[in-house]
């Protein structure tokens, strides 16, 4: 049975780095291979700046400063499941950081961006980087999921 997603999408600015089709395409296609429901799956996705997602982490974070993606996993903490939908989270993505770490790391926005958003979805699916065994475990499937589509660092 294929995936079904229904996805919220809201972008503020750098309309040139986000190509709407493409992630919700991406979005769909990670989860077909990463995650098992057999009702239909929410996703909400905001694209915004780096003075948006630091009043988001200072408020959910208690860390005053900008961050690449932050992630609401509903089912880590209580099921969320609205309707016929599978509620998997929030993730949010500042897009100033994007862009400055895709300078710092030497790679493309969009190569950045997809690595970010790959990210906030494995968070979404349960996966961590506080122990070191979890981020090995996390930063593969990452590097995976991205060499999948042909997102590598060298983009």
């Amino acid at each position: 049975m294929d995936l079904v997603l229904e996805m919220s999408l809201e972008i503020e600015g750098f309309d040139d780095l986000v190509n709407e089709e493409e992630i919700r395409g991406y979005v769909e296609k990670v989860l077909e291979k990463e995650y098992d429901s057999k009702a239909p799956v929410y996703v909400s996705l905001l694209f915004t700046g780096n003075d948006e997602i630091k009043v988001i982490n200072r408020e959910y974070r208690d860390k005053d400063r900008p961050t690449d993606v932050i992630s609401f996993a509903y089912h880590e903490t209580e099921d969320f499941d609205i309707g016929p939908y599978d509620t998997l989270g929030d993730i949010v993505i500042s897009l100033e950081r994007v862009v400055e770490q895709a300078k710092e790391y030497n790679h493309s926005p969009k190569r950045e961006l997809f690595y970010v958003l790959t990210h906030g979805i494995l968070h979404l699916l349960g996966y961590d980087h506080i122990e070191e065994e979890e981020r090995k475990e996390m930063r593969a499937k990452e590097e995976e999921i991205l060499g999948s589509f042909g997102y590598t660092r060298e983009m």
